[in-house]
């Protein structure tokens, strides 16, 4: 019950012959989500051995071309490859018009629904919800409505401690109500509290996605605890004027994001193409916040969930 991070795309706006525009693959239980869309984001799911099949939903932050310009061309590859599934698209408006019109003048005949569900960048709210995972919306300091996404597995039920079974001989009506959160009652008329007799097989774990935006405290509370937090990181700390000009962060900026919400690791990404050296610019971020790495292409981050004493 893992979350796996598969970076696809880690550069800004301007094309490099290197780089790939935003875009990333979350995997949450074995449910595989679709987090922006920059240019090239099909040939990069083929390289890194995800099915395009296999997609839950696509969550698209903006609309600025280097984050959605690769979600149409693959809408018509699903075609092709004759999807019957509905596909779910949250993005903000007015993506719906855009939607509309390939819709109607290319794609008039796809095998399966696409279905727009609008996400308001004004607010933090579940946009997602199953059995075993959240979404919530991110609202992002950009030029233009912007919202990030934080995934976050639900808490796993109760099991009973093996040892509580045998000692108490419990019944298995005694075993379920215990699952269920409640005390148990024992025949003696003894007690039994549900904290000592049931454990949480592993801890819930989350992933908070943060494309452009300037610095936020606000959106540090936002996620406040996440076990990763990527942050996009434009520009270099000396150049805090222009990424405050143009809606983005610096590397200090993201570093401060990790630091105050209490974060377990920090990745960064959406670099700016005047950049070669990606390493100075996570030295930056460490001298804050050392939990720091870099988002780098074709690159899954994987975060394991800690098992809890029984």
């Amino acid at each position: 019950m893992s979350i796996a991070v598969t970076i696809l795309g880690n550069s800004s706006a301007k094309p490099t012959a290197s780089g790939h525009p935003s875009a990333q693959v979350v995997n949450v239980n074995e449910q595989y989500f679709l987090v922006d869309a920059g240019e090239g984001v099909q040939r990069q799911m083929a390289r890194c051995g995800v099915s395009p099949l296999k997609l839950r939903a696509v969550f698209i932050s903006h609309l600025h071309g280097d984050h959605f310009f690769g979600l149409f061309p693959l809408l018509s590859t699903l075609g092709l490859y004759g999807r019957r599934t509905a596909l779910k698209v949250y993005a903000p408006r007015p993506f719906g018009e855009m939607l509309d019109g390939f819709l109607r003048l290319c794609e008039s005949d796809l095998p399966y629904q696409i279905e727009w569900v609008e996400v308001d960048t004004t607010k933090h709210q579940i946009i997602f919800e199953n059995d075993t995972t959240e979404v919530w919306s991110l609202p992002l300091r950009h030029r233009i409505p912007t919202a990030g996404y934080l995934f976050r597995q639900k808490e796993p039920a109760l099991n009973v401690k093996k040892f509580s079974i045998e000692r108490y001989g419990l019944t298995v009506q005694q075993i379920v109500q215990a699952k269920r959160g409640e005390d148990v009652v024992l025949p003696s008329g003894e007690v039994l509290a549900n904290a000592d007799i049931t454990y949480r097989p592993y801890g819930a774990l989350s992933y908070a996605y943060c494309s452009d935006t300037n610095y936020s405290a606000r959106l540090a509370k936002m996620v406040e605890g996440v076990d990763m937090l990527y942050h996009e990181t434009t520009y270099s700390a000396d150049m805090r004027k222009t990424a405050k000009e143009r809606g983005h962060s610096t590397t200090a900026d993201a570093a401060k994001v990790a630091q105050m919400a209490g974060v377990g690791r920090l990745i960064i990404g959406h670099f700016s193409s005047r950049y070669k050296d990606l390493e100075a610019l996570q030295a930056e971020c460490r001298e804050i916040f050392p939990a720091t790495d870099i988002a780098r292409e074709r690159e899954t981050f994987l975060i394991e969930p800690k098992a809890t004493k029984q």
